[in-house]
């Protein structure tokens, strides 16, 4: 049995949407397979598959509003096909900075001195520890020598950065003596101090940790990450008091007024912007961070510099909770969240609406929840919805499927309607 040619397999995966050259190669894929893979509809089901490990939009209907595996924080990125003064000062007609910008808008919502950008927060703990105590000590509670997600363990970053890890306190208790201890037995070998956001995880029952202020009192420069990047506890964007899910969530403007000398945070979390790591504080110690050579390869291009400005720029307007997707679903009121769970169901014409709790997700406020609706599904209709386009994403528990309204956009829920009437049929 002779094996179709590779033109006519590859031209048979067109519908897949993959460019005919990619397809050639899978057509020669398919071939060396064997025989049950020549035909046109296995060859474009590879296509198709193949297609499907590509990058695209997804409906996220988890309840996680920040879910790390969909990308964290939703984010229109709206970029010009245009020069940009990333590094040129528009009064001096010379070379400027590429932190300038963003920074000093960063600055002024933190309340710091001055502050920078890099590619992700694991970066900005590695920069600080690397620009401000390599050959040194730094003292960090045993219990927040953590590791979060992705194998990111406070001993082994800090081995990386060349600083030496002095463990303070135990699992469960670390009080300002504790501290003190250190300071007196490493003396000026002692960089820093480091308190780091436990994030994905609590500690509850016979506990006891040393805030901010109180480290801040024994003559070392406190770093506070605090991971989630909420910015100030007061919440001015939000209409009302700050929302009882953020609960004791650190913040960068609180932590700095309580004597951090410097704060680091995630720009995709509870910022609600792109993926980034932000060090905000002293700005001596902010320069001596950008000056380090780590700095250059840690920096971000201009697509996120200016998303990142855009979502500062929106907490500093108040118009966080219209302007930046996260804080949008975030705010969403209960009630609206009904009205559209029934439209959904009544268009869909199968389907009943039980209460639900979202999260916030990517260790963002861990154990606290968000009131919402889901839509209940009998039956594990998981693999279907993911089939359709755009790709669902969704929950089943107990024999049932759960999409939470919380998550899903307002204008996908015509497609939510009708991939339910498909798993229905």
């Amino acid at each position: 049995m002779r094996p179709p040619s590779v033109d006519r397999l590859a031209r048979a995966m067109s519908p897949s949407g993959l460019p005919h050259p990619l397809c050639v190669e899978i057509a020669r894929e398919a071939i060396a397979a064997g025989p049950d893979s020549w035909s046109e509809p296995a060859a474009l089901e590879r296509a198709i598959a193949v297609s499907r490990t590509l990058l695209m939009p997804v409906v996220n209907a988890t309840g996680v509003l920040l879910h790390t595996n969909l990308g964290r924080a939703p984010l229109a990125l709206a970029h010009p096909a245009r020069a940009m003064n990333i590094e040129f000062d528009l009064t001096t007609g010379e070379r400027g900075s590429r932190q300038r910008a963003v920074g000093d808008v960063l600055a002024r919502l933190c309340g710091a001195e001055a502050a920078m950008v890099v590619n992700n927060n694991a970066a900005a703990v590695m920069l600080v520890l690397a620009a401000l105590a390599r050959d040194r000590s730094v003292a960090v509670s045993r219990g927040e020598s953590v590791e979060i997600g992705g194998s990111f363990r406070v001993p082994e970053v800090m081995e990386q950065s060349g600083a030496r890890l002095v463990d303070v306190g135990t699992t469960n208790r670390t009080r300002l003596a504790d501290y003190e201890a250190a300071v007196r037995r490493h003396g000026d070998d002692l960089a820093l101090l480091l308190k780091v956001h436990p994030s994905n995880y609590r500690v509850e029952g016979f506990v006891e940790e040393t805030s901010v202020a109180e480290m801040a009192t024994l003559g070392v420069p406190v770093v506070a990450d605090i991971g989630s990047g909420l910015v100030d506890a007061n919440c001015p964007w939000w209409d009302g008091p700050p929302p009882a899910w953020l609960g004791t969530e650190p913040a960068a403007r609180q932590s700095l007024a309580d004597g951090a000398a410097l704060v680091t945070f995630s720009g995709d979390k509870l910022l609600g912007g792109p993926q980034a790591g932000v060090i905000a504080g002293r700005a001596d110690l902010v320069r001596a961070c950008a000056a380090h050579p780590l700095a250059r390869a840690l920096r971000p291009g201009s697509h996120v510099l200016l998303a990142l400005q855009e979502a500062a720029l929106a907490f500093l307007r108040r118009t966080a909770c219209d302007d930046i997707p996260f804080w949008r679903m975030a705010a969403t009121p209960v009630a609206l969240l009904d009205q559209r769970a029934t439209a959904i169901v009544e268009a869909a014409g199968v389907g009943e609406i039980v209460p639900s709790e979202a999260v916030p997700g990517a260790g963002s406020a861990p154990g606290t929840t968000i009131e919402s609706l889901a839509i209940r599904l009998r039956g594990d209709h998981l693999a279907a919805l993911r089939a359709t386009d755009p790709p669902i994403i969704a929950r089943a528990r107990d024999g049932a499927t759960f999409l939470d309204l919380r998550t899903i956009d307002a204008v996908d829920d015509t497609h939510v309607a009708a991939a339910l009437r498909a798993c229905a049929s």
